[in-house]
C-alpha cells in the first residue's frame, strides 16, 4: 500500500515512519527544503526517543521516503494525510492555512481517486472546508475525478509517541464514505494483530474527538492545581486527596498529578481553540475557560513561592532551573512553564542557571545569550552557589541527585518541588528546606 504523509513535523514523521515500519511504502512531503534534505541524510528535526533508529532502518530498507514534490507522487498514492502545523491565531483559532494549500494542491495536481485524510488536529467543519478546495480546483481544471475526505486525529504523547502509534488505546476515523472505510480499514490492519480498536464515525464527531479528549485531560490538570492551590491553605496533602480521588473507578488516577500547569504544542491551543469554535457558535465553554485562567496562574506559582520566601528581594539571587521542556523526553519548550519562570526572574533580577537533559540548545534557541541565563554542563553545575533550586521538569535522572553534593554546591538551601517528586523528610534531614505543590 502507498501512502503520502504532508508535513514533516512531530506527526507526520512520527506517523510515517510507523506506517513504514508496517510495511507502508511510505513518502513524506515537505516544502521545507532543508528539512528534506537533512532527514534524507539521517538527520531527525526532532527529539523523540526511539524515532531516530526507526527513520534510518526503514529509510535504507526503501519503505520511507521523503520530497519535496507532492505531484510527483500523487499518482502512485491512495492516501494522502495532511499533518502539517495548525497554529493558533491570536483569537484562539486554529490556522487552516496550511492545511487548505495542501488541499489546493491536491486538486491541482490530482489525477485519479484519492483519500485525503486530516491528520493535523483541525476544528469540527475543517473536513468540509478541505473538501471544498478539492472542488474547486477541480472545477477550474474541468475535471471530475473522484475523491474522499476523511479525518483520523492523532493522540500521540511526546516522549512517547513510537509506543502510542505502534499500541494505541484506540484509533479515530471519521469518513463518509464505504470505499475510504475500507481504504482506512486495510491501512490499519496490521495493527489489529495488538487487538486495538478502530472506531468509525463521522467526520466532525472525529473532528470533535480530538478536541474534547485533550480538554479533558487539560481540565483535570487544572482542577488538580485548583486542588493543590487549596490544599496548602487547609493543611491537607494533595498527594493523599489524589490518592483518595484516584480510587475511585469513576474518576482513575490519571492525570491527577498537581504540578506547575500545561504546556506542549497540543493542550494550550487545543483548549483555546475548542473555546473559539463555540464562540463562533454563539456558545460559553465556561469550564474550559477556567481552565486556562487556572493553568496561566500555575505557571507563575514557583515564582510566588519564591517571592515569599525571599520577602520581595531578589537583588543579588542566583536560581537554578533544573528542567526546561514542558515535560520529560522531549526538546519541545512550547508553552514551557520554564519560559514563564525564566522572564519572571529575571526582570526581577536574578541570575538563573538551567540545565536540561535534551532541550538545552532549543532553550538557546528561543532565549538567546542572555546575560542572566547561564546555560550549565549537568545539575550539579547548575546549583553552583545558587540560593534556591527548582525542578520545573520531572526528568528521571532528576529523581536521585546526590543531597549532600548539591548541599556543598548551593548558597543557599531553598528547594522549590514543581512536580512533587523529592521525598520532603529526606530534604530537611540533608538540611534543606523543602517545598513542594499542594503539600
Amino acid at each position: 500500500m502507498n501512502i503520502a504523509i504532508v508535513g514533516t513535523g512531530y506527526v507526520g514523521l512520527v506517523s510515517g515512519t510507523c506506517f513504514a515500519e508496517m510495511g507502508v511504502d511510505v513518502t513524506c512531503v515537505d516544502v521545507n527544503k532543508e528539512k528534506i534534505e537533512h532527514l534524507q541524510a539521517g538527520q531527525i528535526p526532532i527529539y523523540e526517543p526511539g524515532l531516530e533508529d526507526m527513520v534510518l532502518r526503514n529509510y535504507r530498507a526503501g519503505r520511507l521516503h521523503f520530497t519535496t514534490d507532492l505531484g510527483s507522487v500523487l499518482d502512485e498514492v491512495e492516501i494522502v494525510f495532511i499533518a502539517v502545523g495548525t497554529p493558533a491565531d491570536e483569537d484562539g483559532s486554529a490556522d487552516l492555512k496550511y492545511v487548505l494549500a495542501v488541499a489546493h494542491e491536491v486538486g491541482q495536481k490530482m489525477n485519479n481517486y484519492v483519500l485525503l485524510v486530516t491528520k493535523s488536529t483541525v476544528p469540527v467543519g475543517t473536513a468540509e472546508k478541505v473538501r471544498q478546495a478539492v472542488s474547486e480546483e477541480l472545477c477550474k481544471r474541468n475535471l471530475n475525478f473522484e475523491y474522499d475526505v476523511a479525518s483520523n486525529p492523532e493522540f500521540l504523547k511526546e516522549g512517547d509517541a513510537i509506543k502510542d502509534f505502534m499500541s494505541p488505546d484506540r484509533v479515530v476515523v471519521g469518513v463518509e464514505s464505504e470505499r475510504a472505510k475500507q481504504l482506512m480499514t486495510r491501512l490499519y490492519r496490521p495493527f489489529l494483530l495488538n487487538n486495538f480498536r478502530v472506531i468509525f464515525m463521522d467526520i466532525p464527531s472525529a473532528e470533535m474527538t480530538k478536541y474534547a479528549a485533550n480538554s479533558m485531560l487539560a481540565t483535570r490538570i487544572s482542577f488538580m492545581n485548583d486542588i493543590a492551590n487549596l490544599c496548602e491553605r487547609v493543611g491537607a496533602d494533595v498527594n493523599m486527596v489524589r490518592k483518595g480521588i484516584g480510587s475511585d473507578a469513576r474518576i482513575g488516577s490519571k492525570f491527577l498529578y498537581s504540578g506547575i500547569g500545561y504546556g506542549g504544542s497540543c493542550f494550550p491551543k487545543d483548549v483555546k481553540a475548542l473555546v473559539h469554535t463555540a464562540s463562533e457558535h454563539g456558545y460559553r465553554m465556561r469550564v474550559l475557560e477556567a481552565v486556562e485562567e487556572v493553568n496561566y496562574k500555575q505557571k507563575e506559582v514557583l515564582y510566588h513561592k519564591l517571592n515569599a520566601y525571599f520577602s520581595g528581594d531578589f537583588k543579588g539571587k542566583t536560581v537554578a532551573l533544573w528542567g526546561l521542556s514542558f515535560k520529560p523526553n522531549t526538546d519541545d519548550m512550547r508553552e514551557a512553564t520554564s519560559l514563564v519562570l525564566i522572564r519572571m526572574l529575571a526582570e526581577a533580577g536574578c541570575c538563573l542557571r538551567v540545565f536540561d537533559p535534551v532541550a538545552m540548545n532549543e532553550a538557546k534557541r528561543i532565549l538567546g545569550e542572555k546575560a542572566c541565563v547561564y546555560y550549565a554542563s549537568d545539575i550539579y553545575d547548575a546549583v553552583l552557589n545558587a540560593d534556591a533550586l527548582l525542578l520545573i521538569t520531572e526528568w528521571k535522572e532528576f529523581r536521585l541527585p546526590s543531597w549532600q553534593v548539591i548541599k556543598k554546591a548551593m548558597r543557599g538551601n531553598l528547594i522549590l518541588d514543581g512536580r512533587n517528586i523529592y521525598d520532603k523528610q529526606e530534604l530537611i534531614a540533608n538540611g534543606f528546606s523543602y517545598q513542594g505543590i499542594g503539600l
